[in-house]
């Protein structure tokens, strides 16, 4: 008798882990999504990426608003009697009575070497850490979050200069890659799920969209992690005379001077401990992302200028 397998995800981070279970012929049963959203000024509906992905592979979906109290969804489940649901990145919280349905479990795919950042923002964090490394984690649900035993960790290094999108993109394909050998041997009996070293757990909150505001009495290192740890949402940003400017890309620079002081032409900034970053990409309010080159050619933002932190 075939395996049936529940997919549970939302972002495009779970796009190639679903086509992967897909073109490898794993039995997919039913995908649960997060339900469409109206764009911010109402006038488009948005599709997850899973939605998307789950309408052209012709897999069977669906998206309620939430599992808490949902007597519908725990007896559609329940009747499938599937033998696994493969949950990343679903975003939705799934009860506990939800996780006896299955009968190997509820497993997880978490972007991050646990226990280090449980929680929602992992990649975000690592980078905006300095972390030298981060990964995926696969993991049993239980009711704690992201705190249930672990099977296997899979490791990639993060360059001073990756942002999150790119990190993302590394950790997708990485898990689509190792899932398969997984739920092989998560099916078949053949995995140890070890407990985690509960007493070593940190966590990543959910980024808050003012945490992009860049504080000029941070050390550079700190504010290239911001930026590349909030790029491309929400994003590292600052202001002047009224206006919000979103860093893109920068790099540490080697100038001196006052703090939030702009030091060049090039738009290289006074960080604290006589440190600078030059900005490379910039976006300002309302406008395209520009090359500074492009950009300094008709900005207001000279030699001399200095950005507050408000």
């Amino acid at each position: 008798m075939p395996k049936k397998i529940i997919f549970m995800g939302t972002p495009m981070f779970a796009v190639p882990i679903l086509k992967s279970l897909y073109q490898n012929g794993y039995p997919i049963s039913v995908v649960y999504t997060q339900p469409p959203k109206k764009s911010q000024r109402g006038q488009k509906i948005n599709k997850s990426p899973i939605q998307g992905i789950s309408e052209t592979l012709n897999l069977d979906f669906r998206v309620p608003q939430t599992l808490k109290d949902n007597n519908e969804e725990y007896e559609f489940i329940k009747k499938l009697d599937a033998d696994l649901a493969l949950v990343v990145a679903y975003g939705n919280l799934i009860p506990k009575n939800f996780l006896k349905l299955t009968k190997k479990g509820f497993i997880n795919i978490h972007g991050s070497i646990l226990p280090k950042l449980r929680g929602a923002a992992p990649i975000q964090r690592s980078i905006m850490n300095l972390d030298d490394e981060t990964g995926i984690s696969i993991m049993k649900i239980v009711e704690e979050l992201d705190s249930g035993p672990v099977s296997n960790i899979y490791k990639i290094k993060i360059e001073r200069n990756n942002n999150t999108q790119e990190i993302s993109e590394k950790l997708s394909i990485l898990a689509a890659e190792k899932i398969l050998e997984n739920i092989d041997n998560i099916l078949e009996d053949k995995v140890k799920f070890v407990q985690q070293d509960h007493s070593k757990a940190t966590y990543a909150k959910k980024i808050d969209k003012k945490e992009g505001q860049i504080d000029w009495n941070t050390e550079a290192p700190r504010i290239i992690g911001k930026i590349n740890g909030l790029n491309p949402r929400p994003g590292a940003f600052f202001s002047f005379k009224g206006e919000r400017y979103k860093i893109l890309k920068a790099e540490i620079g080697n100038s001196i001077g006052k703090v939030g002081e702009v030091l060049s032409e090039k738009l290289e900034i006074a960080c604290s401990n006589n440190q600078s970053i030059k900005i490379l990409e910039i976006q300002r309010q309302g406008k395209k992302p520009q090359k500074i080159g492009e950009f300094m050619l008709g900005s207001q933002i000279k030699k001399g200028s200095i950005l507050s932190n408000v």
